[in-house]
């Protein structure tokens, strides 16, 4: 087979070393890529946007299965033209990818579907936001831009003043974009959080291995919001009683909601859960693979990768035997300081060959690119993914940090207490 994989950070290089492996594939294309998944595909400078670049491409090439990374083009409905041109694509339609790109219609589909989730009230006018919030005194609530924001369109309002200012932020200063022409104020909720990635056919699903991402910019969970510095699986905090009430009422009911709704969900699901004191809730979908949590997944991943994103495709999940190593896994994520807000790229990266032949050590590229001397330097905020596998997640957490060491470049900056929670 030959596969194109389209995205170019650090969860399409997890991807694309985990499909490499497949028997099934004898050639592998990216569309952008970046300088690491260079190393095992080919890749073209297509944005991942260019919709007819990208279908005439996987033409060109003779490509028998596309597989999308990112948020952006599968909202905007990516996979419906690669599926128009008679190419086999593993990702969800635009009108099931909504689940992701629109906050208010997957509260919304929660609240007709009794998935438990927080209470909330969604606004296209920052009027009637203004008021609602002058007249509640139940603080803090959360604010969150109706469409994609690169994960970071949420904020915890701990006053009414904060809230204020945030509805001006996302509605009126538009911050985020058209993401905030609509919002939700939703409860604020309190517990753990842990990520679950799912397989999905439309009818069936088939849970991964959960994960626990690490979002804000600085130790002790303080600065901004970033789109993740680091990640841990499995979490202990996922327990077996946890997952009987998810796939009791959360998992299972929302693909079925989805088919109710004449949206057919085939690819993944990733399921944001709050642990709370009243049971795990629902905080948010993505429609696609987390990053950083697929280079936590998908490196203990035993199946056939491929093999499964076509089970998916051809509604057969319920005959794959879904299998994961009986290991853990830590990746500490190595970014250009100053992130998210500015930062300075195209720094040169030394000793990425120090991962070369060993097991349980992955870096996966998120932001990186070739200078003209053909040398990698950093392209991105977030440049590496720095993943370490071992027997436990305290071993794996110690692997990892040591493998940061390995790495150098000019404004590297890393959290330094990512699974921290697991010494506790």
């Amino acid at each position: 087979m030959k596969v194109l994989i389209v995205g170019g950070g650090g969860r399409e290089h997890a991807i694309a070393t985990c499909v490499k492996k497949s028997p099934k594939v004898e050639k592998l294309y990216c569309v952008p890529g970046n300088a690491g998944i260079a190393q095992i595909a080919e890749c073209a400078p297509i944005g991942v946007m260019e919709f007819d670049k990208v279908v005439a491409f996987a033409k060109e090439k003779e490509v028998d299965l596309v597989i999308v990374g990112p948020d952006d083009p599968l909202v905007g409905g990516l996979a419906d033209e690669i599926e128009k041109a008679g190419i086999r694509v593993f990702g969800p339609k635009k009108n099931a990818a909504i689940l992701e790109g629109s906050k208010a219609f997957s509260k919304d589909l929660m609240k007709k579907y009794s998935i438990p989730t927080a209470a909330y009230e969604t606004f296209d006018d920052p009027k009637e936001a203004i008021r609602y919030l002058e007249e509640s005194d139940t603080y803090p609530v959360v604010l969150k831009a109706d469409g994609l924001a690169l994960g970071k369109g949420v904020l915890i309002c701990n006053t009414k003043e904060e809230a204020l200012a945030g509805v001006k932020e996302i509605m009126e200063d538009k911050k985020f974009g058209s993401a905030g022409n609509r919002m939700v104020i939703e409860e604020f909720m309190t517990g753990r959080e842990v990520s679950v990635l799912s397989f999905v056919d439309g009818k069936t699903i088939k849970i991964m291995s959960s994960a626990q991402d690490h979002k804000r910019a600085k130790d002790n969970n303080e600065g901004l919001n970033t789109g993740g510095m680091g990640t841990f699986s499995p979490s202990p905090f996922y327990t077996e009683d946890v997952d009987a009430f998810c796939k009791k009422y959360i998992y299972q009911a929302t693909v079925d909601a989805m088919k109710a709704e004449g949206r057919e969900f085939k690819g993944i699901i990733f399921f944001g859960l709050m642990l709370t004191e009243k049971g795990p809730r629902v905080l948010e979908y993505n429609a696609r693979f987390g990053d950083p949590e697929a280079q936590v997944v998908l490196p203990r991943l035993k199946n056939d990768i491929v093999e499964v994103m076509e089970s998916c495709i051809d509604g057969t999940l319920d005959q794959i035997d879904l299998q994961f190593e009986d290991k853990a896994a830590v990746c500490v994520v190595l970014a250009s300081d100053g992130y998210p807000v500015s930062y300075k790229k195209g720094f040169e990266i030394q000793g990425l060959e120090k991962f070369d032949g060993k097991e349980d050590y992955f870096c996966f590229h998120a932001g990186t690119a070739f200078n003209e001397q053909g040398n990698i330097v950093t392209n991105g905020g977030r440049v590496l993914g720095v993943t370490a596998k071992a027997d436990t997640l305290l071993e794996a957490r110690k692997k990892a940090y040591e493998a940061t060491e390995w790495v150098q470049f000019e404004n590297k900056y890393m959290r330094h207490d990512i699974g921290k929670a697991l010494e506790q």
